[in-house]
């Protein structure tokens, strides 16, 4: 990897501390975002923060509101860039594909919240538009869904199959530890 390698950051915010959501898998997927951040950053590779933004006004993710913020882990600092988006993919509204291209970034690292949702549609997007996309499963998290049969999905069902369906398609999927492995 190298600095045409962007560590993506998605919809890291504070809307889904909300109780609403209901149970969810890897508590540590914050604490291992901000050990990918910390090493982006002193490598001084891009980053990109992806922001997820409602013009409802009861939403979580209005801007009027406090849970629209990033969490404090993940607050952009200096001139790593944000794009908003009210869609689930980052690429769909936004600039963000020309942004890559126009920087020479080739690679694309992702991490965030939830990954069934916009990290998987991002990631798809990612791989289609030809980014060599890597997704790292402990920084990234989902929450616990009931299917349109009734069927109860835990957490880390829904996280685990949301995976498989990227990993060697989309993406390559690996932790941190792997990655921080690569980045050395």
């Amino acid at each position: 990897m190298t600095n045409t390698t962007a560590l993506m950051v998605i919809d890291v915010q504070k809307a889904f501390e909300d109780k609403k959501w209901g149970t969810r898998n890897n508590r540590n997927a914050e604490e291992n975002i901000r050990i990918l951040l910390e090493n982006w950053r002193k490598k001084q590779f891009p980053v990109i923060h992806i922001q997820h933004i409602s013009d409802k006004e009861s939403s979580l993710f209005h801007p009027s509101k406090e849970s629209f913020k990033f969490k404090e882990i993940a607050n952009p600092i200096d001139d790593e860039i944000v794009f908003n988006k009210t869609v689930n993919s980052a690429f769909i509204g936004t600039d963000l594909e020309k942004y890559l291209k126009r920087h020479h970034i080739k690679e694309v690292v992702i991490v965030g919240l939830t990954t069934p949702h916009c990290v998987s549609t991002t990631t798809r997007m990612s791989g289609n538009l030809g980014f060599n996309t890597y997704l790292v499963s402990d920084a990234t998290a989902a929450f616990e869904l009931k299917g349109a049969d009734g069927v109860h999905y835990s957490a880390e069902q829904v996280h685990n199959v949301s995976l498989a369906t990227l990993h060697d398609e989309f993406a390559t999927v690996l932790t941190t530890k792997e990655l921080l492995a690569i980045l050395e």
